[in-house]
């Protein structure tokens, strides 16, 4: 009867390893999966979450992304930026917290939003909830970009994609 039990458990555990391995398999690969960049400006942490799509063979800007539009700058849920400290944007003031991050490309200047909602589908923009708005420069890239990536270094934070890189400058907010 202990030896029954023993093969019982023994089989029932072999059984959902088996099951495991098996569904693990039949997940195929997000097509925009989630991505993390943090670092630090000054002493402020800065925490970007998005979801990163791929060119896959596209044009993206003025084709996939169409200049003049706000974009949810990634895939999916909207893109996050999240501040411990505030900051400076652009030489303007952004309170700590967390804020979904749009964009407005066009060619040759693009506009940065910081917006209030920051739990939302990457789609729900809101025009009136926005925290603050910058505008940037883009350039070209040094290399082609698969996948929109975000980085976060000591002069702001940078998202490349395509042929495409769009720095943002922030600095630690003055006291």
């Amino acid at each position: 009867m202990k030896n029954t039990r023993i093969f019982s458990l023994l089989a029932l555990l072999l059984a959902f390893v088996f099951s495991t391995s098996v569904m693990a398999q039949d997940q195929k690969p997000k097509a925009s999966p989630p991505a993390t960049a943090t670092g630090k400006v000054g002493d402020a942490t800065v925490t970007i979450n998005y979801s990163s799509p791929g060119v896959k063979g596209r044009t993206i800007w003025g084709e996939l992304v169409p200049y003049g539009e706000v974009w949810r700058s990634g895939a999916n849920e909207a893109t996050t930026v999240t501040f411990d400290k505030a900051v400076m944007v652009e030489g303007k003031p952004l309170a700590a917290g967390t804020y979904s991050f749009y964009t407005i490309p066009t060619e040759d200047k693009w506009t940065v939003i910081f917006n209030k909602t920051a739990k939302q589908w990457g789609t729900q923009y809101d025009q009136k909830q926005d925290a603050l708005r910058v505008t940037v420069t883009p350039h070209t890239a040094p290399t082609m970009n698969e996948r929109l990536k975000y980085d976060v270094n000591s002069e702001g934070l940078l998202l490349s994609w395509e042929n495409m890189v769009v720095p943002v400058k922030i600095t630690t907010a003055k006291k």
